[in-house]
């Protein structure tokens, strides 16, 4: 049992991305062949965007963002403490000042009101992570952002393919929002390739060429720098596989999203957990099934669900305030309560778009048994 079935997932498509990955190989262009494009344009029709700019992984894509943006050294850019590293690490790499915020109980995303309360001159922009497959509080933070005069760079790479009802009542891909978003497309993803990959999507004009021509080595013709750029590309194999997959994403996420509501109804009522809350505003993709743990048994349950063949993950198990690279002050032990509960409480079990109902009930009945039940 794993916590992601890749293999199974790719033997369902294998004919349709062999097949893809072989015209590459006749046709010969490896980098920025015709499939990147095709790729790009198929995104943009899906997610509802202007624009698409692939990119070489989910890391680079936040990058080259802040770098759009015109952020320089020393601006603050507020963001959730509560996060994989990658979201902070290129704020720092940047010399911005990475300002971490409380994240909220209910859904382990960005408490909108510490975002409020954590501005200060010097902040330039507000990094939303869209976490465990739905998404934060956008209209919220657009409401903020437009207060403040800040920029909005949506992380979405756990959330690819969920949507957002926005205050006017139209709905909207996640990612689409803000000023730019930001995804990965590293293989455990729900829209996942076979190495690592990455995009940027806005629907501003003139930032979509910055950007594009920042992801190039800051040219937009050849051997012509007008900006200092990075080397960030989705290679062509990437881009023809992503594009066969992009035309399960939804298949995808009804798979997951099956699998989450067999495990909401068999472990709603277990006394000790805390199943993931959907918000009302938008539709969950499901990445990760989270839990929550109650009463300091979480590592207990880890290490059960382990001697019984589970696999099982912590996601996140020390808050970037806790890190040793984001050591701060401003930032002692207790300053952010919710987060370091959380930190000590989640565990996420299987989730895939391969789960059979033997290997769900299999799961559950562990930790049933764990809690007595």
């Amino acid at each position: 049992m794993e916590m992601v079935n890749l293999k199974s997932q790719y033997l369902k498509i294998k004919p349709e991305v062999d097949a893809a990955i072989q015209r590459v190989m006749d046709n010969g262009i490896f980098i920025n062949g015709p499939e990147v494009k095709e790729f790009q344009s198929n995104l943009e029709r899906y997610l509802g965007v202007k624009h698409v700019i692939p990119c070489a992984n989910g890391t680079d894509a936040l990058q080259i963002a802040m770098m759009g943006l015109g952020l320089s050294p020393g601006d603050e850019v507020i963001t959730a403490s509560f996060t994989y590293v990658a979201t902070a690490e290129v704020i720092a790499l940047l010399g911005l000042v990475p300002v971490l915020v409380e994240a909220k109980e209910s859904d382990f995303t960005i408490d909108t009101k510490e975002i409020e309360k954590a501005i200060t001159p010097r902040t330039k922009a507000i990094v939303p992570v869209h976490l465990f497959g739905q998404g934060a509080d956008m209209n919220g933070i657009m409401e903020i952002a437009k207060k403040y005069n800040l920029f909005v760079i949506e992380d979405t790479a756990q959330a690819l393919g969920a949507t957002y009802i926005l205050s006017n009542g139209k709905k909207a891909s996640l990612g689409t929002i803000g000023d730019v978003g930001c995804t990965s497309f590293f293989p455990s993803k729900n829209l996942g390739c076979f190495g690592d990959g990455g995009a940027l999507f806005t629907n501003n004009d003139e930032l979509a060429a910055d950007l594009r021509m920042i992801a190039n080595h800051g040219q937009k013709v050849r051997y012509y720098h007008d900006v200092i750029g990075v080397n960030s590309r989705l290679d062509t194999i990437q881009a023809a596989i992503l594009d066969i997959k992009l035309k399960h994403l939804n298949e995808y996420a009804e798979a997951r999203r099956s699998a989450a509501d067999f495990y909401d109804s068999a472990l709603k009522n277990v006394e000790g957990l805390i199943t993931p809350n959907r918000i009302e505003s938008g539709t969950h993709v499901f990445h990760q099934y989270t839990l929550r743990v109650l009463n300091g048994m979480r590592d207990a349950l880890r290490k059960h669900l382990e001697e019984n063949g589970v696999p099982s993950m912590v996601y996140y198990p020390l808050p970037l305030h806790f890190q040793k690279a984001f050591e701060s002050e401003r930032y002692p032990k207790g300053s952010m309560p919710i987060t370091e509960l959380l930190s000590s409480e989640v565990l996420s079990l299987p989730i895939h778009t391969e789960m059979q109902s033997e290997e769900l009930e299999f799961i559950v009945e562990k930790v049933q048994s764990f809690f007595n039940v």
